[in-house]
C-alpha cells in the first residue's frame, strides 16, 4: 500500500514554498523554548528540494533556533513558577528536566552545547539554564555551536546527496515508512 509516497510528495512541495523559510525559522524559535517537533523535519527535505540553499538554510534554523533557547532562558529565569506543574505533569519531561539541572552543576557549558546537538529536548535545557541562571554568553555560545553543528550537518548531509538522493527516497519512501511503523510497533511492544 502506497501510504508515504503521497506524503512525501507533499512534504516536497510545501519545501519549495516561497514562505518555507519562514514556517522553518518559526519551527525552530518555537522548539527551543516550548514545541516538541524538532525543525530537523522541514529542515531536511527544504534542504533536500533547494540543496543550493542548504547553508543559508542551516543559518536561518540555527538562528531562528538560538532567539528561541534565549526565549527558554527567559521562561526559566522569569516564569518558571508557571510552567513547572505543566513539566511536573510529564514524566519525560521532568525526568529530562531533573537531569539537565544535575549535568548543569557537572559540565555548565557542555550541557547545553550537547542538549544543542543531540535529540535531547534542547528546550528542557533552555528552561533549566534560565532557572540556574547561567551566565548568558556562555549559553549562548553553546547554543549557537551545538544547534549550528547539528544543522549544518543535516543541511550538508541533504546538500550532498540532491537529486539523487530525492530520487532515492521516492523510490524507496514507502518501504522505508512501514519499516519505521514496524520498529516503533516493536518498541512499544518491548517497554510494555
Amino acid at each position: 500500500m502506497k501510504l508515504f509516497s503521497p506524503l512525501y510528495r507533499r512534504v516536497m512541495q510545501w519545501s519549495r514554498h516561497p514562505r518555507a523559510p519562514w514556517y522553518l525559522g518559526g519551527l525552530a524559535f518555537a522548539e527551543s523554548s516550548f514545541f516538541p517537533i524538532p525543525p530537523d523535519v522541514m529542515l531536511a527535505p527544504m534542504a533536500l528540494a533547494r540543496p543550493e540553499r542548504a547553508w543559508r538554510l542551516a543559518l536561518i534554523t540555527t538562528l531562528a533556533s538560538v532567539a528561541g533557547g534565549l526565549a527558554g532562558y527567559a521562561i526559566g529565569h522569569f516564569a518558571f513558577e508557571w510552567v513547572a506543574p505543566w513539566i511536573q505533569a510529564r514524566p519525560r519531561y521532568w525526568q529530562a528536566y531533573q537531569q539537565a539541572v544535575a549535568w548543569f552543576g557537572q559540565y555548565g557549558f557542555w550541557a547545553v552545547f550537547v542538549a544543542g546537538f543531540s535529540p535531547i529536548p534542547y528546550k528542557i535545557f533552555t528552561i533549566a539554564a534560565g532557572v540556574l541562571s547561567m551566565a548568558l554568553i556562555p549559553f549562548t555560545l553553546a547554543s549557537v555551536i551545538g544547534r549550528g553543528a547539528r544543522f549544518y550537518l543535516v543541511a550538508g548531509l541533504m546538500r550532498l546527496g540532491g537529486a539523487r538522493m530525492e530520487a532515492m527516497l521516492h523510490r524507496y519512501v514507502d518501504a522505508l515508512g512501514w519499516a519505521v511503523v514496524a520498529l516503533v510497533v516493536v518498541a512499544l511492544l518491548l517497554t510494555r
